[in-house]
C-alpha cells in the first residue's frame, strides 16, 4: 500500500467507506505495470476496483479508458492477489469507479460486477 494517494483515489475511497465498504488494499501490483487501485471487502465478498478520473472531457469520458487490454491485466492481477492471500477466485468482483471533476463538486459512477475477459 502506497502512503500518498492521488485525490481521485481518496475520494473513491470515502465514497466506499460510505457505502460500508472495509478497505483492505490499494495500488496493489502484480509486475512492473500491473496494478488495482483499490481492493476492498463487503459482506464477505472482496471487490477489485480500477478508478479513473477526468477533470475534463478532452481525452472522453472515464468510461472510455476500461479497455479489454487493461481487463486482462486486472483480471491476471486479480488472480494473483487471489492466490497469495487465498481468496476463493468465486468470491470476488471486479468495480469500476469513474469520477468526472465538475465546477464544485465531483460525479462519481460506480460500475460494478464488470465481466472481464
Amino acid at each position: 500500500m502506497k502512503k500518498t494517494w492521488d485525490i481521485w483515489e481518496i475520494i473513491a475511497i470515502q465514497y466506499l467507506q460510505k457505502h460500508n465498504f472495509f478497505v483492505k488494499d490499494t495500488n496493489f501490483k502484480f509486475w512492473r505495470f500491473w496494478e488495482i487501485d483499490i481492493i476492498a471487502e463487503k459482506n464477505n465478498r472482496y471487490y477489485f476496483i480500477e478508478v479513473k478520473y477526468r477533470s475534463h472531457l478532452w481525452y472522453g469520458y472515464p468510461e472510455e479508458a476500461i479497455i479489454p487490454h487493461k481487463l486482462h491485466k486486472c483480471l491476471r492481477t486479480m488472480q494473483f492477489y487471489c492466490k497469495i492471500h487465498k481468496v476463493p477466485f468465486e468470491n470476488i468482483q471486479f468495480d469500476v469507479i469513474t469520477i468526472l471533476k465538475e465546477i464544485s463538486s465531483h460525479k462519481i459512477t460506480h460500475y460494478k460486477n464488470i465481466e472481464l475477459y
